[in-house]
């Protein structure tokens, strides 16, 4: 799995390509510790181009949570495909975690 990053003035976007699962959610987990060590809380995890993700690719995101919100920050989430999508759903993680359509929608989540 490759993660392309672009950075904006108040959120980071992060673009997994390919699959999270069990060896590559290590280097997810990496990329959001580097994100926090920078001070950027408030995270896009564009899935336009995620293929598949593990149920340990979902635990990086839930361990983050509490972190990101004590800095003041969130994930949002956007671009997933109908497979994707069902893995996060058959969690409920549809209910804790900001799931949008586009990158602009989830752009517009992180306006102050």
């Amino acid at each position: 799995m490759e993660i392309k990053e672009k950075v904006f003035e108040n959120y980071t976007t992060l673009i997994p390509v390919g699959e999270i699962d069990a060896s590559s959610s290590m280097d997810m987990d990496a990329m959001i510790w580097k994100m926090i060590d920078h001070q950027r809380f408030n995270i896009h995890i564009d899935c336009s181009e995620l293929q598949y993700i593990s149920s340990a690719g979902l635990g990086v995101f839930i361990s983050f949570l509490e972190e990101l919100k004590t800095g003041g920050g969130k994930f949002v989430f956007s671009g997933m495909s109908e497979s994707v999508y069902k893995t996060f759903s058959l969690l409920g993680l549809q209910q804790i975690l900001s799931i949008v359509n586009t990158a602009d929608e989830a752009a517009a989540e992180f306006e102050v």
